[in-house]
């Protein structure tokens, strides 16, 4: 045991191959409203119930899985007419029929409208080799009276009903999104999903598949040997395999005649293998030679290093040469500087320091004047940009001074005054700005929809179909549903101010003004919103009218479902 399970075999095969682990329904026949589970764990079962129970309903899931539609005989495991149930009954859910007292006629009852849709989910496992396959089909219908639509879908590991097939939305599309984000396979049609899973589960033959359907809801065989003869074994003609017969005796001969002519050329290539054995030695041999190329730098590296460290070696030697030589050099500059202090010492004695001082003094007054001369010429520089004189003496320079505080006085009142002129263009811009946000505003939304109503109406509209989950198109404004006639545009300014306040009204469907009602009582508008209840009525004989009225100058949108009450 421990040897087979070493080498990756189960010691025990009763559980070996792809068996049923669990099955899942969601709206299949009579099982609605949630997900049925059946837990097999690959172990044989028995399901037992009542008459109408449900247990061919879920054998015909599992059919459904396996077998293509177009072979599938739905409830033949409780021997019921070929017709009594399809999949089209499965998936509304009809569960009982219903005689018309007039006419006579049954009618079937479903639980389930076209609105829903529906799911069976088989996980299958191999205990021998740890793998799990899903299989999926999703039906939906597109009509009441059409048949179901499906797609398939297919996966190397577990999935659930209410995990992967639950909770995205009001259309299907949504959840094949959802599906192929993920390891899930999706497929149209039944071909690439039975090749898919026969492929997992290792079926060669389709006609597995068949025999399967026949034994799964099997009641009676009335002939076993007839039976094994149609479904067990192939078709047994006689002529095809005598032909086959004689097309591989043609096979053998022409095979044979390869042989022979193979020998020869096996023959006439011996010399062909010499000279190829010959290569791969020449081969290794360059091989060798070119790694022994390869080994020559290392060894020429070895060789530099040990002269370079010779090199080193001479250096050092010089270094400490030339550092001794450099604390000589060293040692007689010492001597020199303080020679150099006892000759400066000496002229210091004889009247050196004067001059010294005199030498610093001169210095320093050069200084100061180019100083004060580089300052003079700046002043100058300023006193001609303010178109005024330069100045010689001290007496001309004071008056000059006095008469630049008083312009520079008249300068800062001129400036203030420029400051506020700046600031008051400053406010006029910013006002200017806002109104040009404003009118661009009000430019792009007028830009953005075919009417005149204001932005703010159809904001409040927006976020009350987006509450409802309604598109807009379900509750227009009046004004977008009416216009002025061709032949009367000379009107057009008065009639739209006449009915600026009705075209701003909203019109809400019968059957969703309480709805309207209670999200505008509950929402801080932060505005006004006027809306009509318009109700469904026949069509009332309207009065005579003036040749000139209002109401013969506009016209109502024909194919509006708010003709009708528009026209009253």
């Amino acid at each position: 045991m421990a040897e087979l399970q070493r080498l990756g075999f189960i010691g025990d095969d009763r559980l070996a191959g792809f068996r049923l682990l669990r099955l899942e329904v969601f709206n299949w026949g009579t099982f609605d409203g949630r997900v049925w589970t059946l837990h097999l764990n690959g172990q044989n079962a028995l399901l037992t119930g009542e008459i109408g129970s449900g247990k061919s309903t879920l054998v015909d899931a599992v059919t459904t899985l396996l077998v293509p539609s177009q072979r599938i005989a739905y409830n033949k495991a409780a021997g019921a007419d070929a017709r009594e149930r399809t999949l089209r009954s499965y998936v509304l859910g009809h569960y009982k029929s219903e005689r018309n007292e007039v006419g006579g006629s049954a009618k079937p009852v479903a639980l389930r409208d076209h609105n829903n849709y529906t799911v069976i989910l088989g996980v299958f496992a191999n205990a021998g080799y740890g793998k799990t396959v899903t299989l999926a089909q999703v039906f939906s219908m597109k009509d009441a009276q059409g048949q179901p639509g499906r797609f398939f879908a297919v996966c190397e590991r577990e999935l659930s009903i209410a995990v992967d097939f639950a909770r995205f939305g009001p259309e299907m599309g949504a959840l094949r999104k959802r599906l192929r984000g993920t390891d899930v396979e999706l497929f149209d049609t039944f071909p690439p999903y039975g090749a898919w899973f026969r492929r997992r589960f290792g079926i060669d033959n389709e006609q597995a598949l068949d025999l399967f359907h026949q034994t799964v809801s099997l009641k009676s065989v009335g002939n076993l040997t007839g039976f094994v003869r149609s479904h067990m074994l192939e078709p047994g003609d006689v002529a095809p395999r005598i032909t086959a017969l004689i097309t591989h005796f043609d096979d053998l001969n022409r095979a044979h005649e390869a042989v022979l002519k193979a020998k020869q050329q096996v023959a006439m290539l011996a010399p062909l293998v010499a000279d190829c054995n010959r290569y791969g030695e020449l081969e290794s041999a360059a091989k060798e030679l070119r790694n022994c190329r390869d080994a020559l730098r290392p060894w020429f590296a070895g060789i530099k290093l040990d002269l370079l460290h010779k090199r080193l070696a001479v250096l050092g030697d010089e270094r400490i040469q030339h550092h001794t030589k450099i604390e000589g050099l060293e040692e007689l500059r010492r001597a020199q500087r303080e020679r150099e202090r006892d000759l400066r010492g000496a002229i210091a004695a004889n009247g050196g320091d004067r001059l010294d001082n005199i030498a610093a003094e001169i210095r320093r007054i050069s200084e100061e004047q180019h100083r004060r001369r580089h300052k003079a010429d700046i002043y100058n520089a300023f006193v001609r940009s303010l178109e005024m004189q330069p100045v010689e003496d001290e007496e001309a320079f004071l008056a000059q001074r006095r008469q630049a505080a008083v312009q520079l006085e008249k300068e800062a009142e001129k400036e203030a005054s420029i400051q506020n002129d700046l600031n008051e263009a400053g406010v006029r811009l910013a006002q200017g700005r806002s109104e040009q946000d404003q009118l661009l505003v009000e430019i792009k939304s007028l830009q953005a929809r075919r009417s005149n109503i204001d932005a703010k109406q159809i904001a409040m509209r927006s976020a009350l179909c987006t509450a409802l989950d309604l598109p807009a198109a379900a509750m227009p404004f009046a004004g977008e549903l009416i216009q002025v006639r061709e032949e009367e545009r000379d009107w057009e300014g008065a009639i739209e101010r006449m009915l600026h306040n009705f075209g701003c009204s909203l019109l809400v469907p019968d059957h969703r003004y309480a709805q309207v009602a209670e999200w505008v009582d509950q929402t801080p508008l932060k505005g006004r919103l006027v809306y009509f209840r318009v109700r469904e009525s026949g069509r009332a004989d309207l009065p005579e009218l003036h040749s000139d009225s209002l109401v013969r100058k506009i016209a109502v949108k024909p194919d509006s479902a708010y003709y009708d009450w528009l026209e009253r």
